[in-house]
């Protein structure tokens, strides 16, 4: 390292104006090569998919989050599945019948902001970086998105997701059909562009599986550390707060969600993100937390006792559930219904509430009538992805789509028992129990993609006992 001392004033002066003036002409960090080739490929697949016609796919908008502060900006999952480009308010529109067929509207470089924000690819990087045919800044939309419309036969675009642009978009079809007289004339069919861009989602490709393999690690690390620190006396946001540093300190850019860290009682309320309460001894705590790695999510459970050991009713409990996620899991596979999974789920917990007692009467009726949702009251899966619940239909054409090589999927039954269930042992109130894992579907069968999380009754313990 060079000290300061060692340079003349003069000498300082002109190394930072040689400094700075790199920082000024150069774009941002140079993008991932392999991203932005998996990018061009996917864009191209879904422009021959497209048939003709014009789509346009806004990025999302900065929002605010109080006063002059703002939320950390994340892009739009369709957008940035097509382009790779990571920056607010942009838009991009895809012309296949076009020669020009991939153009992107982009802030333009500006030296004051950038100083203020950060840098910014502006209209030349968008062309030069991330391989627009034609780039503009974005003040220029308003006069050339009428001019991409224009005479075309349909638009692609998603109505009902950003009202200010829906509002836009309207603009330019109403000033289009003013225009017949001219020889102009708006597209006359208007498609939701998640029809191609979301099956093409659902079915990951090796470069999308590696990103959520990556993901998936980089949790399982997370949980562990959870399971060594928690302790009674903490608190439910220090351990949050353990597994953010973890997730950032593993490569991944934070949460894919906001963490649920519920011990206790708190485990009884899904989606519990208050992670306030004291860990007590005797406590169960359940985390759900899963890292994002270039956009692509992981998405984990781990149920765990806080003093190191499951007591004999928290065992009893955790191995229903655990039993019933390891026959979900072994459902996995080509061919196989969506719905079968869940199916395979209940099952196993609602024999598990009738060995417990807590249920009485033929299986199958019990199953037929929905008595486990008393204890368990979501689906047992859902699709993974760019979102953490991603994009792609479950049922086509009235009946439970079929699981394909390449889709990635959780598995994550549950039980949980109110503090006020006077219907079931005392010991038992207030107890909850989710196992959640990252299942992708193979050409042989199924790949669990994060099993470096402990999580039978053995591993746990030791976990916690490190």
């Amino acid at each position: 390292m060079v000290r300061l001392s060692q340079f003349r004033a003069d000498e300082v002066g002109s190394a930072l104006r040689r400094s700075l003036v790199p920082l000024w002409f150069s774009p941002p960090m140079f993008p991932d090569s392999s991203s932005l080739s998996a990018a061009r490929t996917r864009r191209e697949e879904f422009m021959r998919r497209m048939e003709g016609g014009v789509a346009i796919l806004p990025n999302n908008p900065i929002q605010r989050r109080s006063n002059d502060v703002e939320f950390k900006f994340r892009p739009s999952s369709d957008f940035y599945y097509l382009t790779g480009f990571p920056e607010p308010e942009s838009v991009a529109v895809f012309c296949p019948q076009r020669e020009r067929r991939f153009v992107l509207f982009v802030r333009p470089r500006d030296r004051e902001q950038e100083i203020w924000t950060g840098r910014r690819s502006g209209v030349e990087g968008a062309r030069d970086l991330y391989g627009a045919d034609e780039a503009h800044p974005i003040s220029a939309l308003e006069e050339e998105a009428p001019k991409l419309l224009g005479n075309a036969p349909r638009l692609l675009y998603r109505f009902g997701g950003e009202p200010v642009f829906d509002a836009r978009v309207g603009g330019w079809l109403g000033w289009l059909r003013t225009k017949g007289r001219f020889g102009v004339h708006a597209p006359g069919t208007i498609v939701d562009p998640g029809e191609i861009l979301h099956e093409m989602r659902l079915r990951k490709t090796q470069d999308e599986i590696e990103r959520v393999r990556r993901a998936s690690a980089i949790t399982a690390e997370g949980h562990r550390r959870a399971m060594r620190e928690a302790r009674p006396g903490r608190h439910e946001w220090e351990i949050e707060a353990l597994v953010d540093f973890a997730f950032r300190q593993g490569g991944a850019s934070g949460p894919a969600y906001p963490s649920i860290v519920a011990a206790g009682p708190n485990a009884t309320v899904l989606h519990y993100t208050e992670n306030s309460r004291r860990l007590e001894p005797g406590d169960l705590l359940l985390l759900d937390a899963g890292s994002e790695v270039d956009c692509y999510a992981s998405d984990v459970t781990r149920t765990f006792p806080v003093g190191g050991r499951f007591s004999p009713e928290q065992r009893a409990l955790y191995e229903v559930v655990l039993r019933a996620q390891q026959e979900a899991i072994a459902s996995v596979a080509p061919g196989v219904p969506f719905d079968d999974v869940h199916r395979a789920s209940v099952r196993c917990l609602t024999e598990g509430l009738l060995a417990l007692g807590w249920l009485s009467g033929a299986l199958e009726e019990l199953i037929e009538k929905g008595a486990f949702r008393r204890w368990f009251m979501h689906r047992t899966s859902h699709w993974l992805g760019l979102d953490v619940h991603d994009v792609g239909r479950y049922f086509v054409g009235g009946a439970a789509r079929r699981l394909e090589p390449g889709m990635i999927l959780t598995v994550e039954p549950g039980l949980y028992v109110a503090e006020d269930d006077a219907e079931v042992p005392a010991a038992f109130r207030g107890l909850g129990v989710r196992i959640e894992d990252d299942v992708l579907v193979t050409p042989e069968g199924r790949e669990v993609l994060t099993s470096e999380a402990p999580k039978t009754v053995e591993e746990v313990e030791a976990a916690c006992a490190a």
